[in-house]
């Protein structure tokens, strides 16, 4: 790839590589690692329960395996037909058999879902003309988390289609019986809230009905104002741990903590965070992806430590899994936002009764 754009991996300063650690006797470290992962037991039965989509995919993938072809295939559907589902049916049949399957993924939280799924992006020069003459397409379309409500599943089928009525300008017109009225007045945030959470419910005491549900908003404030709303009304005794925030290079003290504590720029947690016991946390940055811990992984919390949380994975092949979430350095990302480089030390967390709509890619909710 480096040749193609006229350069050599060799002009850039990186460190030699240490070819002692790349080999298990004659048989190279990456092979190893991908024939020690453990097949799942409950995994190895999954393709049993394929629908007539997900199985013609999975048969004609496992042809090309056993005759020992190469072969791209692109499996395409909308969000809830099961395109997790068929990678895992298919990893634990191909790992099953002794033979070496390598998951991958863009994104930690995306990988996280997959037995041995690693964050890798895919080489660039794969997205020519040629890649997609000779891919085969699988194409999924039933959606497998909405099966009790069919005419919400083709709703979404057909947004996605662009199938679905539109007015002059493009737009659809959403139906009255999946819309919460938003009246004039300074409590349409109160009825949205009430609408998804029912929050004098006792299932709030329940973490699965908690994860179970999300609001999604555009924007990071709406998103901070929503949260607090809800752990205000959250049963429990609260806890609160503020932030430790700095500047670097700031001899002067231009910039005072009491102005840096009104900053929460993307990607960081709030100078004050609060938290009660069985609130939904969702992790801001990758600690252990290995475990489970990576950004965009959605917690529980089950109790306070100083210097730590006590929390449990709800999401992934991880899930349940009881972690202590340390308080640790952030540095902002928009380096351009500022004129300084603002540093913030807190717990990698933010409350997420509600999260940004982009936050909650690859993220699932059941129907």
């Amino acid at each position: 790839m480096w040749h193609s754009m006229g350069k050599d991996i060799e002009s850039f300063p990186l460190p030699e590589i240490d070819k002692r650690h790349e080999t298990t006797g004659d048989i190279p470290r990456e092979i190893v690692e991908e024939t020690s992962i453990e097949v799942d037991p409950e995994d190895v039965s999954l393709h049993k329960n394929l629908n007539i989509e997900q199985r013609k995919a999975y048969d004609e993938i496992l042809a090309m395996v056993d005759r020992q072809r190469g072969g791209i295939f692109f499996v395409d559907g909308p969000g809830g037909t099961g395109k997790t589902f068929l990678y895992r049916a298919l990893l634990a049949t191909i790992r099953g058999q002794g033979k070496i399957a390598v998951a991958t993924a863009t994104s930690g939280v995306a990988a996280s879902v997959m037995p041995g799924g690693r964050t890798q992006i895919v080489d660039a020069s794969l997205r020519g003309s040629e890649l997609w003459n000779c891919m085969r397409q699988l194409k999924l379309v039933r959606n497998m988390r909405a099966q009790n409500d069919p005419w919400f599943a083709e709703y979404l089928l057909r947004i996605g289609n662009g199938t679905e009525e539109t007015n002059d300008d493009g737009e659809i017109l959403l139906p009255t019986s999946i819309c919460v009225p938003n009246k004039t007045d300074d409590t349409a945030l109160d009825r949205l809230i009430d609408s998804i959470y029912q929050t004098g419910n006792a299932y709030l005491k329940d973490p699965e009905y908690i994860t179970s549900r999300a609001i999604l908003s555009t924007r990071n404030d709406c998103v901070d104002k929503i949260n607090l709303k809800m752990i205000d009304r959250f049963q429990g005794e609260e806890m609160v741990y503020h932030s430790f925030d700095s500047v670097e290079d700031d001899p002067h003290n231009y910039y005072p903590p009491e102005f840096l504590n009104t900053l929460t720029p993307n990607g960081l947690p709030p100078h004050m965070l609060k938290l009660k016991k069985n609130c939904p946390i969702i992790l801001l940055r990758n600690i252990d992806p290995a475990n489970g811990l990576c950004n965009g992984t959605r917690l529980v919390v089950r109790g306070f430590q100083k210097n730590a949380i006590d929390a449990k994975i709800v999401v992934g092949q991880h899930f349940g899994m009881r972690v202590f979430l340390p308080r640790i350095p952030l540095c902002s990302s928009d380096d351009d936002m500022f004129p300084f480089s603002f540093k913030r030390k807190q717990f990698p967390v933010r409350l997420s009764f509600a999260m940004t709509i982009n936050k909650s890619q690859g993220q699932c909710l059941p129907a």
